[in-house]
Parts: C-alpha cells; structure tokens; sequence
C-alpha cells in the first residue's frame, strides 16, 4: 500500500513537471530522446523535476535493459541531493512491475540505483527479492549489492558480506570485480595492508588482480603516507607485465603534486614515453602543485593551455582548484572571469569554493558581481545549498528586502553571473 501511494505522488508530480516543458519538441525534457542524449541533458540539468521528465523520455523506449542505467543514476543522484527519498523509491520501485524485472542485469541497476542515493536498506530488501520476483541471481546482482555497499559509505560492512554470500549461494564464486570492491573497502576504511591481503589471495586463487584493484591500493598508500610501500607496489606491476593506464598514473600524478611542479612534469613526461596521454586530470594535477607553491601565473597558463595546447576540456575539479587559489591570494576578478566560464560550461564549483568567491568580492565593494555569483549559484545547487547559500547572501548584506524583487525578477530572466 505504501509504495502505490508513493507511486501515484511520484506519477502526479512527473505530470506537473511535464507539463512546465510543454509543448513538447524534440529537444524538450519530455521528447523521446537516446540514452546518450538523455545523460548529457542530465549532466546539466539540477532541478529533479527536470531530471525525472528527462529520464521518463528514454527508460521505456530503451532497447537494453541495461544501457540506460547511468540516465538512471544520475536521475536519482538529482533526486537525492534534493533529498526526495521518498519519490526516488517510487521510481525505482515503479521499475518492479516491468516484464524486464525477471533480467538479473535490469535488477541489478535497481539495486545499484538505491545506492547511489544511500538507500542501502532498499537495496538490500530488493536483492533479497529476486526469488519472489523470479530473477535469477548471479554474481552481477552480488557485485550490484556490494557496489550499492560502497555507495552508501558503508565500507565495513563490505567485508561481512563478501564472507557472507557466497556462504549463502554456494553455486557463486566472487570474481575480480567482487574482489576489487572488497579491496576499495579496506583501501576506504584506511587498511591498505589487508587490502595487499587481498590481492595476494586472488592470486593464490587464480583470479586475476586488475589494473583498478592495483591503482586503488596505490592511491590508498599514498594517503596514508607510505611513499615507499607505493613505490614497491609499483615496481612489482611494472615487474608483471601490468598494463598501465592514466588512471593508475594520475595517482602517482596526485601524490607529486604535493612535491613540485617538476615531478608533476617528469612523471608525464615518462607518461608520454610509454605511449600515453595525459588528460585533463594529469593536468589539473600539474596546475594544482603551481597552485600550492603560489605559482598562480603558471597555474593560469596550464588552464589556458587545456583546450587549445593539450585538446583536453576542462572539469569540475580544474575550475574547483584554480578559483580556490586565485581567490586564496586575492586575485578575485580573475576568479570571477574563471567562475563566468564554469558556469556556461554548467561545471560550477564546490559551495566552499563559491563561497569565498563573494565573500572577496563583497570584501572589495563588488556587490553586482557578487549577486551575480549568488544567482547563478542558486540555480544550480539543490535547495538545501541554497537555503544555506541565501544565508550567505543575507550575512553578507546581498539579499534584504530592498533589492529581493529586483532579484526574483532578474532569475525569472535567466539572469546570472
């Protein structure tokens, strides 16, 4: 009875969405669209009524089960960070009643779903009901629960149900991928000693310890400050044969990144010598050790350098750190003409780093500009950023009575930064 209540809330609130975007075209929210269309409409959009008529555009006319899983995840990732737990179990309950219910992969992305919003308890009952709702049950919908786990920050539970499982299933064996999941819990949780454990017990067994399982632990050591176990660990994969990737370098990228803009360098050299390239990771890394000696001006040229140098975009992570260190050494009107671009990219910063931002602007009488930041801003967080965020804006003295028509109507417009 709860769920069909929660259905019918989540269907009427849909249709309210729905409506807002008629007529429909084919760009609209409420068009049949691909999946590839949908998770970059998806990427932008924040607002979890636009997210839900975007995805009901393309879940029922999907081909695959599985291929709109991430439109999905996404979907629910708007949902909660609205914190709509209720209309998130409506979604993926509603899902239930699908003849596609009885494909482990299609049950699976229920599974992994709830744990992209913590929901692990519904992720756990949904695994436990794949009898009643005749699925049959493999090691993928065991991964799904075990990546639901980690989701949730549930990282010492992980080991417990690896045990547990398989005890309970005998006809299933963990692969790599479940092996890979338990060694991110350990590697969470500040244990990389048993996650190396692990990995010399996959072996023992024949299972093959992947490139992310390595690159997860050398991360984990690096963290933890064992500069020197890393170093051993990478030998040995250099030893074997593994076949390394950028992500495993962007982690060593990371850790010189606290040394010098020299080692940043001499590692992507060497990234290069071996036929890779680096991506914009590499280079945030390269930027962010500039950052942290206070080289700014050679930060700015390696951001400026991104698209047309190195064919590489910019992310979240690049416009996060070079706005943090520009206004760090008072260099707000560059940070602002940084922010202006992240915004038409719909790649705006963390709260903290827009945060400092108008507080330096306010700080040298830029008021416009500073509301200009808080409108675009309180377009893109979910509302309970931005009932923190009008907090800001009020201690700050950029909302009072006084000027809050004159900001409404400027919103209604389309008005930002």
């Amino acid at each position: 009875m709860t769920s069909s209540r929660l259905y019918l809330r989540f269907l009427r609130r849909f249709s309210t969405a729905a409506a807002a975007d008629t007529p429909t075209t084919a760009s609209s929210p409420g068009a049949a669209i691909t999946v590839s269309k949908a998770k970059s409409k998806l990427r932008k959009v924040h607002d979890p009524d636009k997210a839900l008529a975007i995805y009901n555009s393309v879940s029922n006319n999907s081909s695959s089960p599985i291929s709109s899983r991430y439109a999905m995840e996404l979907t629910v990732r708007r949902l909660a960070k609205s914190q709509r737990f209720s209309d998130i179990e409506a979604l993926i309950e509603s899902h239930k009643n699908d003849p596609k219910i009885k494909t482990e992969p299609f049950l699976s992305t229920l599974i992994r779903s709830y744990g992209r919003a913590s929901m692990f308890d519904h992720a756990l009952k949904t695994f436990e009901e794949m009898e009643q709702l005749g699925t049959p049950r493999s090691v993928v919908s065991i991964n799904a629960l075990l990546a639901a786990c980690l989701h949730s920050n549930l990282f010492e539970r992980v080991p417990q149900l690896f045990d547990e499982i398989p005890q309970r299933y005998r006809n299933i064996t963990p692969d790599k991928v479940s092996y890979g999941m338990l060694i991110k819990s350990y590697c969470e949780t500040g244990s990389p000693e048993k996650a190396m454990e692990t990995m010399r017990d996959m072996e023992a067994k024949g299972v093959e310890v992947t490139i992310i399982a390595y690159t997860t632990v050398l991360g984990s050591l690096y963290k933890n400050g064992q500069n020197d176990v890393a170093e051993s660990l990478w030998n040995e994969m250099v030893k074997k044969g593994c076949e390394l990737d950028n992500t495993v370098y962007n982690v060593r990228l990371m850790n010189a990144a606290k040394e010098s803009p020299e080692r940043v360098k001499e590692l992507m050299e060497e990234m290069s010598s071996v036929g890779l390239k680096p991506d914009t990771v590499s280079y945030n890394y390269l930027m962010t050790a500039y950052c942290v000696k206070g080289m700014m001006r050679e930060a700015k040229k390696v951001y400026e350098g991104l698209e047309q140098e190195h064919d590489c975009c910019a992310n979240a992570a690049t416009f996060r750190t070079l706005i943090f260190h520009l206004c760090i050494n008072g260099l707000y009107d560059q940070g602002l003409v940084v922010f202006k671009k992240s915004a038409l990219m719909h790649k705006i910063p963390d709260f903290k780093t827009c945060k400092h931002l108008t507080e330096g602007l306010v700080k040298n009488n830029r008021m416009e500009d500073a509301r200009g930041v808080a409108r675009t801003v309180k377009k893109k967080f979910p509302p309970r950023l931005v009932t923190e965020w009008k907090k800001l804006e009020e201690n700050l003295g950029l909302y009072s009575k006084a000027n809050a028509r004159q900001v409404l109507d400027q919103e209604s417009e389309g008005g930002a930064a």
